[in-house]
């Protein structure tokens, strides 16, 4: 509101510069710079703009000693100042919508390359809208690999196992100890041990069924051996079945892995290509969609701001309020002679009291000077005037 533009758009309107009044007092004034920087200076001392802290409201005023004049500046700023934030917001639409049509057959173009390369790669890759090979292969792939885990597991297990069996703790093994053979061996050799125990305790060792108790744990021993060294054997058997199948298994997944990759690669192209296209896509709606709005906004003839009320010349002055100066000259006149009293007493350094010479100096007083043609009594008697005499202060008590 308060801008050289709407001051200059007031000058325009009004046509101020053609009033021959405005044009001597510019060039009595020594014609510095143009009459329109004179009169936007000139009009820019009278104009009064308050907005409203609770609302969107702007109060426009304008003093002058003519009201009418008053009255039409007034009317003739908010005109001025709706005009101009109309223009303020179509000037820019209309670079803008230049701006976004030359863009937008720039985006147009782009995209139309785009799809022909993406038509290209598909028709070239074989590549259809509803190609489920990569879900398959993927699938394949997945299942492949839990395969392996699993083997892995079952063959960690059996290297395990070999490898106790090989340690010589093939009898801890689990198969060992679950065979039913092995399990009823060691039962019989238990009660030939405690068989043997009896008769050694009874007959002695050398008695012909304590011999023939130890030679059938002897041979109890032997078959228990035996029967343990076929199942660890059997054990080494499974690993190197579970080695082979683990190897099988690895080759068909590095294989799919294989597959997977190369036809990744393939679909990530595609979809390069394809996001290219998306993208030019986007950037045409979006240019197309701003280009659309702003040819709406460069049309528009509507401001944001508008008046509320239209000023009309005001029935009585403004200034001065003779009652308000007169009583503010009577109380700033009140204070400023209390002020200078004030200060003329303080800088004034005449005693007029022997109170005042006793204060200032801190010593008793002792006598006081009468004044030459005040009346003196000396011991009840009218003194002669002229003749000093001395009035005895009160003695200072110590």
């Amino acid at each position: 509101m308060t801008s050289d533009r709407v001051a200059l758009r007031v000058i325009r309107d009004l046509k101020l510069t053609e009033v021959a009044t405005l044009r001597e007092q510019w060039q009595s004034g020594g014609s510095e710079g143009t009459i329109e920087q004179y009169l936007i200076e000139l009009l820019h001392i009278g104009l009064d703009v308050k907005p409203s802290r609770e609302s969107n409201v702007i109060t426009v005023a304008y003093q002058s000693p003519d009201p009418r004049f008053s009255a039409a500046l007034a009317n003739a700023f908010v005109q001025a100042y709706i005009a101009t934030t109309l223009e303020l917001r179509n000037d820019p639409a209309q670079n803008f919508r230049r701006f976004f049509d030359t863009h937008t057959k720039e985006a147009r173009d782009s995209l139309e390359k785009a799809q022909a390369r993406l038509s290209a790669y598909q028709q070239e890759k074989g590549i259809i809208a509803t190609d489920e090979r990569m879900d398959v292969e993927n699938a394949r792939l997945n299942e492949l690999s839990s395969q392996l885990t699993q083997l892995q597991a079952i063959s960690a297990e059996s290297t395990s196992r070999q490898s106790q069996a090989a340690g010589g703790k093939g009898d801890q093994l689990t198969e060992v100890l679950n065979n039913p053979l092995i399990s009823g061996l060691k039962a019989d050799q238990s009660r030939n041990e405690a068989r043997l125990k009896e008769l050694s305790a009874k007959l002695g060792d050398a008695h012909p069924q304590v011999v023939e108790t130890k030679a059938n744990l002897a041979e109890l021993r032997n078959r228990i051996d035996a029967e343990t060294k076929r199942v660890t054997a059997g054990v080494g058997v499974s690993n190197s079945i579970n080695k082979g199948r683990e190897a099988q298994v690895r080759s068909g997944l590095e294989s799919q892995r294989a597959r997977v990759l190369e036809l990744k690669a393939v679909r990530d192209e595609g979809m390069l290509l394809q996001r290219e296209v998306d993208n030019a896509q986007r950037m045409y709606d979006m240019l197309t969609a701003r280009l659309n709005q702003t040819a709406l906004e460069a049309q528009s003839n509507q401001s944001f701001a508008n008046a509320l009320t239209i000023a009309q010349p005001p029935s009585e002055h403004s200034s001065p309020k003779l009652l308000r100066n007169t009583a503010l000259s009577i109380f700033i006149g009140l204070f400023l002679a209390i002020v200078i009293v004030m200060t003329i007493e303080k800088f004034d350094r005449r005693v007029r009291s022997p109170e005042d010479l006793a204060g200032i100096l801190g010593l008793p007083v002792i006598g006081v000077l009468p004044k030459p043609n005040a009346k003196r009594y000396v011991s009840g008697r009218l003194a002669a005037p002229g003749l000093p005499a001395l009035s005895a202060a009160k003695p200072m008590e110590s």
